[in-house]
């Protein structure tokens, strides 16, 4: 039974239908009533929030870059707008991009009252230790690959790249099960290159959710419905709605379990 057997019932994906993240949909520049708003509109099933330390403050974050743009908006503010404008269906991925501010994180989530419905995610397992240590309630996902920018585009580091890609996609199975199995993580949040048939069934087994990041091409959209992920972060509702008519089509379609099981492609 996975670790997370005993933790408060957080709103999770059906298993009939593949949820919508909305993908950074907290930015800077972004006044806090257009946020309201936009939160009450929003239609997705959960919506990601990252979040990075800047002078001691936490504030709404991708990466380093994004703490020079101009109208930095503050976590606690975040939070505290989302809870009172999201339906309460809707689930929070809050994304921690590095270490070392942990607590800090959880402690604005507790003020906010939000964590039976917020899923903490990072590529840090150390991260995911401290957490889990803290609040066993939380729900926790794992980010892999652990890479921080994309290797891919750059012809010096492609080969190498795609042959980490080939290796994880043989090896993640198993580890991810694991991973879950040990209460280290509730969810996996894998990047679309690396998720197969064979990784969606060893999640399910160890009782675990499992997300692809980040997912805007169509058809990969409906190739990963059919595959039996949890969820796609995606950056596109509209298009997330169309592939979930299509997807449900082309299923009801499938002569076969191989037809409707096949990994998405493409480079």
């Amino acid at each position: 039974m996975s670790a997370s057997a005993d933790r408060p019932s957080r709103p999770r994906p059906s298993a009939a239908r593949c949820a919508r993240v909305a993908h950074s949909f907290v930015q800077a520049g972004v006044d806090l009533a257009e946020l309201a708003d936009r939160a009450r509109d929003a239609g997705w099933d959960m919506v990601e929030l990252d979040v990075l330390s800047d002078g001691g403050e936490l504030v709404v974050a991708h990466d380093s870059g994004d703490l020079s743009r101009p109208g930095q908006i503050r976590f606690a503010d975040a939070l505290a707008v989302l809870r009172a404008g999201l339906p309460r269906a809707t689930a929070i991925d809050v994304d921690i991009k590095t270490v070392g501010y942990e607590h800090r994180v959880l402690d604005a989530i507790r003020q906010a009252e939000l964590l039976p419905r917020t899923l903490v995610s990072t590529m840090e397992r150390s991260s995911l230790e401290l957490l889990r240590a803290a609040e066993p309630a939380l729900a926790l996902g794992l980010s892999v690959p652990r890479a921080r920018r994309n290797y891919l585009a750059h012809p010096l580091t492609r080969p190498a790249a795609y042959a980490m890609l080939a290796y994880m996609r043989r090896t993640l199975p198993a580890r991810a099960a694991r991973w879950l199995r040990e209460g280290i993580a509730d969810a996996i949040m894998a990047h679309w290159r690396v998720v197969t048939p064979r990784l969606v069934d060893a999640v399910a087994d160890a009782d675990g959710e499992l997300y692809a990041w980040t997912v805007d091409d169509p058809s990969r959209l409906e190739a990963l419905e059919r595959l039996g992920v949890n969820g796609v972060i995606t950056n596109h509702l509209a298009r997330a709605a169309t592939s979930v008519a299509s997807a449900s089509r082309a299923a009801g379609a499938a002569s076969g379990a191989s037809a409707s099981r096949a990994a998405p492609g493409g480079a």
